[in-house]
């Protein structure tokens, strides 16, 4: 059984663990480094200040973890935020990354984002370490395809391309509502939100 929760900075070992194949192994990330598990927990404890960060867990263990961010900090960019998703490689296809996305998307609805903005490596020519694959699933959840920088990312002696997806998820009505911070809950589909927070 899939199971998604919100992440805490606990959570980073077994995060970096996924996180790491990506970085050493593909252009996926343009991060040349693996972050040591005390700057990943700083990652995900300063984004859970505004924004969700959720885990997919599967018989218990993380399989999955996806997470928003400012797309801008200029206040007139508080509606957008730029979104971010690495499933384990012996898990992709197999529904977990929808089911993170569904439940981001959920989370960010409730806090009152407008538009998702996905930033994606892209090759030329598919190779070992970069295919079309992200902008594919994307495709398929709704993004549409609004920009495409030309090799600007170098990584295995190889320059890559960047494209930038947009999902739009709510009216963008005028006076604007205000931008609502995360609470644990709000990516659940009854919306219940922690109180506490």
């Amino acid at each position: 059984m899939l199971t998604i929760r919100p992440a805490s900075p606990g959570d980073a070992q077994a995060l970096v663990r996924i996180y790491a194949p990506y970085v050493t192994d593909t252009a996926i990330t343009f991060e040349y480094g693996v972050p040591s598990e005390k700057e990943f927990a700083a990652r995900i404890a300063g984004t859970l200040e505004r924004y969700p960060y959720l885990v997919a867990e599967r018989d218990g263990a993380p399989v999955g973890y996806a997470y928003a961010g400012a797309f801008h900090s200029r206040p007139a960019y508080d509606w957008a935020v730029e979104t971010s998703i690495y499933v384990d490689r012996t898990q992709r296809r197999g529904g977990v990354g929808r089911a993170l996305y569904a439940a981001l998307e959920r989370a960010l609805a409730a806090q009152g984002i407008l538009n998702l903005n996905a930033c994606i490596a892209y090759p030329a020519q598919e190779d070992p370490y970069l295919t079309r694959d992200s902008v594919e699933f994307h495709s398929r959840l709704g993004y549409q395809m609004v920009g495409r920088f030309t090799q600007c990312g170098y990584k295995f002696g190889r320059w890559y391309d960047m494209v930038w997806m947009e999902k739009l998820i709510g009216a963008h009505t005028a006076p604007a509502p205000q931008v609502r911070p995360y609470a644990p809950g709000m990516e659940r589909a009854d919306g219940a939100a922690d109180a506490r927070k």
